[in-house]
């Protein structure tokens, strides 16, 4: 069994690889994608990926070590909120792989753009105009994926929110921003799956409670750790 600087330990290295998760986030969306696509123009995006082969790749480069960092922190929050209740944290657990998962196969939609506008001689037959159309088409398919994925993510932020509300490992009060980042990104997904103009209209406020909260869990969880006198009343043995 874990002891409290055991736990406590991991559970600020986890906040490490949240932070982490964090940043690869914001520079592949923002960074790259939200420098690269032009949206509405899809022959504007095909010359900028063109132009920037490198930074694109980097993006996905990012993305998929964004979810190999899920990993370790997905196994901590495990561990961490078992002894509040076992069925509700394998819950969390299972939903979050998921999204883990959903978000690897759908990370290959990113690499159509390079491969339709490269000199592959399989893509010969389609016009230039044809193929930055085809290309835009896997941008956006790839960003339906990633709400499809947040769906999982959002349900999972939910217990998870609930368990630490319990816990009294972590303030009471970072449960509460990870119920309002989880809400964020339901109803943003929701949104864009059941009525994208209202997606357009909501998003990026809707995932603002999200960024917050996030950024606040993991601040806590890197910094000051968990109350290690409860989790000793929560782990007697």
């Amino acid at each position: 069994m874990n002891t409290p600087l055991d736990i406590d330990r991991q559970v600020r290295l986890a906040g490490l690889a949240y932070l982490a998760i964090i940043l690869l986030g914001l520079w592949g969306e923002l960074a790259v994608r939200g420098t690269l696509v032009v949206p509405g123009d899809a022959a504007a995006t095909a010359a900028r990926i063109a132009a920037s082969p490198l930074l694109w790749r980097s993006g996905l480069a990012g993305d998929l070590l964004m979810q190999v960092l899920d990993v370790p922190v997905i196994v901590v929050f495990y561990l961490l909120l078992r002894p509040v209740s076992e069925g509700l944290a394998l819950t969390a657990t299972l939903l979050n792989l998921v999204q883990t998962a959903v978000l690897v196969a759908d990370r290959g939609q990113l690499l159509t753009p390079l491969l339709m506008l490269g000199d592959a001689g399989s893509v010969q037959a389609f016009s230039a105009a044809q193929l930055q159309e085809l290309s835009r088409l896997a941008i956006r398919l790839h960003g339906h994926g990633f709400g499809i994925a947040l769906i999982y993510f959002g349900f999972a932020c939910l217990v998870r929110a609930v368990l630490i509300w319990r816990s009294g490992l972590l303030p009471r009060a970072l449960g509460l921003l990870l119920g309002a980042a989880g809400l964020g990104y339901l109803i943003n997904s929701f949104a864009l799956l059941l009525a994208p103009e209202i997606a357009e209209l909501l998003f990026p406020a809707v995932l603002l409670p999200a960024l917050v909260g996030e950024v606040a869990l993991c601040g806590w969880m890197l910094l000051r750790g968990i109350d290690q006198a409860r989790w000793r009343q929560l782990n007697p043995g």
